[in-house]
């Protein structure tokens, strides 16, 4: 995680590992996606609580995937919806060919409004980095 943040770990940035997301609260929901066939349990800590753990200062997150696939989440969506940074699908970790290790996932089923092209594209797999802007 980079950008606007208070807590670093490593030069200007904060680095997580595995043990350090699984140390922060962990929730999960079951939600039906375009990338499954059926309904699938999501697990790991909420967006918001990986923001608060860095005290992210700004309004936006620059998402990037390992493919180096960008987008760009509005912070008012980690407050506003149970935005997980899923490390587990059905209580498995996440392969890379299976859209892992870490998958920024919108609880889909919960609201009409979230099922549309805007919240799927911002629903980023094989995540890397973080930056707040």
């Amino acid at each position: 995680v980079s950008g606007k943040i208070g807590v670093k770990n490593q030069g200007d940035r904060a680095a997580f590992d595995m043990a350090m997301l699984e140390a922060l609260p962990q929730h999960s929901f079951t939600t039906r996606t375009p990338w499954f066939d059926k309904p699938v349990k999501f697990t790991g800590p909420l967006l918001a609580d990986v923001l608060a753990a860095v005290k992210a200062s700004g309004n936006t997150v620059g998402a990037v995937a390992i493919n180096d696939y960008r987008i760009s989440i509005p912070v008012a969506d980690a407050r506003k919806y149970e935005v997980i940074v899923a490390r587990l699908i059905d209580g498995q970790p996440m392969p890379v060919r299976e859209k892992g290790p870490l998958f920024v996932v919108y609880p889909f089923d919960s609201a009409a409004e979230l099922r549309t092209s805007t919240f799927y594209e911002r629903s980023i797999w094989q995540l890397k980095a973080l930056d707040i802007q």
